[in-house]
């Protein structure tokens, strides 16, 4: 007896979930679902479903910042699945975030049978994107791609800190909201900086905003 799929759906806005929920149940008969509301919600998700068979992730959510999400979900998790849903409906997002490691990339403002479809097919091992996708988009740049690589190396505490430097907050002010020491914080940002070869947690920041994606003037979610 083949066992139920699971599903895990990331997004902050409730009404989108639910919207999400209706297609996924469409295109999965008796599949279990799983909600989380921001990137640490989706990390405990992800952890406690290891066998999870896919994430459908908004590119903005409260901790994380465009693609970095993305990219760590990856480099934590390479064994499930991540289909971007997302207001953001250029081109040119679409492309880097298959570049980033998604298996898909579904708009937001797609008809809940084509989000069923998209899901059906990366269920099946197949690559997703809307048909209207131009074929020759340029590639990441080089430079972007061996960032998100040494990103994704990075622990979920240090890429919560990572966050919050991008945030502009102060080593005293991270280790408040993370209730340890700011000895433990300069540590992480140690750390941080020698796994993403930067020399600086200003260069560090730079290089974070460079994964980013401008969130959508009007947007459901």
């Amino acid at each position: 007896m083949q066992l139920a799929q699971k599903i895990i759906i990331a997004d902050d806005h409730p009404l989108f979930r639910a919207a999400l929920k209706q297609a996924v149940t469409q295109a999965v008969s008796g599949v279990e679902i799983v909600e989380a509301d921001s990137l640490a919600a989706v990390q405990e998700a992800v952890d406690t479903h290891s066998d999870a068979d896919l994430v459908l992730l908004d590119l903005h959510m409260p901790g994380t910042n465009g693609f970095t999400g993305l990219v760590f979900l990856r480099g934590q998790n390479p064994g499930i699945p991540v289909v971007v849903v997302s207001g953001s409906e250029e081109p040119v997002v679409m492309k880097r975030a298959i570049d980033y490691g998604a298996s898909g990339f579904i708009p937001k403002s797609s008809p809940l049978d084509i989000i069923a479809e998209a899901i059906s097919k990366v269920l099946q091992g197949e690559e997703w994107l809307p048909q209207a996708l131009a074929d020759n988009m340029d590639d990441v740049p080089a430079e972007d791609q061996a960032f998100a690589n040494n990103l994704a190396s990075l622990t979920p505490q240090q890429f919560r800190v990572l966050t919050m430097l991008t945030e502009g907050l102060l080593n005293k002010q991270i280790a408040y909201e993370l209730n340890v020491s700011e000895a433990t914080i300069k540590a992480h940002v140690t750390a941080i900086l020698r796994k993403l070869g930067v020399h600086s947690r200003t260069q560090a920041v730079i290089a974070a905003q460079r994964l980013g994606v401008e969130p959508p003037k009007t947007e459901l979610a």
